[in-house]
């Protein structure tokens, strides 16, 4: 019954991308549709447009640029594992390959262990050996 829920006929397209998690809000979403960043066979579309299985989109994110091709309407966000499901991902494997150099190279901005500023108890340490 949930997933009768979960599937409709007529979704919008900033709903959809936010569902599937290619935004992380819907108003993202919204904004990158409004801002052309979204396109359907070359031509940018409006938010309200409905999605229907078989469009191919291309979304670009501050990310990634996705190539996106609908297997199936999803209006609730689900899990990632699930709504990986409905879509298909034809991005180019060049795209993926940037992404996964950019990732490489980004800190994660975690102090790594054992190095950095002392803890309180590395400063009493530190202070009882220098008395």
């Amino acid at each position: 019954m949930k997933e009768e829920v979960e599937k409709k006929e007529k979704v919008r397209l900033d709903k959809y991308l936010w569902s599937i998690r290619v935004f992380k809000t819907r108003s993202q979403a919204t904004e990158a549709i409004d801002k052309g960043r979204v396109k359907l066979k070359g031509d940018s579309v409006k938010a309200s447009r409905n999605v229907v299985i078989g469009d191919i989109y291309d979304a670009r994110t501050e990310h990634k640029n996705w190539t996106l091709r609908v297997t199936a309407v999803l209006e609730k966000r689900l899990a990632y594992a699930e709504a990986i499901k409905y879509y298909e991902d034809l991005t180019p494997v060049e795209e993926l390959e940037r992404v996964r150099q950019v990732a490489a190279t980004f800190q994660t901005g975690k102090r790594l262990s054992k190095i950095g500023r002392p803890t309180k108890k590395n400063r009493r340490d530190i202070g009882d050996f220098l008395d």
